[in-house]
């Protein structure tokens, strides 16, 4: 699916839920509507890990690497603690030399779609261990937890795009 496929998807189940047809959610649960976008978006060749499970593989000492496909200005606004920019418009060029290809890793974005992508490409270079973050940072921040940029924890979040930004439900939405 290209990204503009995925961004008439999104278009389409925000129709839906302007017309009264998704449930929000519970506070901490992802919305049935995102999840329904989230099922389209997804090949299903990573596997994913839920941002309650990863907060708490962070909070060890060992944390896996966590690496932040977007475009700078998203990672600039704000991203997951320690991360890892990995600039997706030369994704197909990064060989990753020098990261452990045993070593845990966890790739996201802003929804997931991209660091599938990410992560289809650190798989087919040896890496035996990659998940991607479900719902991508928009679901992490969703639910509650932190993130960060060069002054230290931000509300700040970027939204990707206008039609990307109704599935961003907590947080400052910042365009930079």
């Amino acid at each position: 699916m290209s990204l503009k496929h995925a961004a008439l998807t999104c278009f389409s189940l925000m129709a839906l839920s302007a017309c009264g047809q998704a449930d929000p959610g519970k506070a901490g649960a992802t919305s049935p509507t995102y999840a329904r976008l989230l099922q389209t978006l997804y090949r299903n060749t990573v596997p994913t890990v839920q941002p309650a499970a990863l907060a708490q593989e962070l909070s060890r000492p060992a944390g896996p690497l966590l690496l932040d496909v977007r475009a700078p200005a998203e990672f600039k606004v704000s991203h997951l603690q320690g991360a890892r920019f990995v600039n997706f418009d030369s994704l197909a060029q990064e060989k990753f030399v020098g990261v452990d290809r045993k070593r845990p890793v966890v790739v996201y974005c802003s929804v997931g779609y991209r660091s599938e992508r990410l992560g289809e490409r650190l798989k087919s270079l040896g890496f035996q261990n990659v998940r991607n973050l479900y719902g991508g940072l928009f679901e992490w921040v969703n639910q509650g937890y932190p993130v960060y940029n060069s002054q230290g924890r931000t509300q700040n979040v970027h939204p990707y795009s206008v039609l990307w930004s109704p599935w961003l439900k907590n947080g400052r939405k910042v365009y930079e």
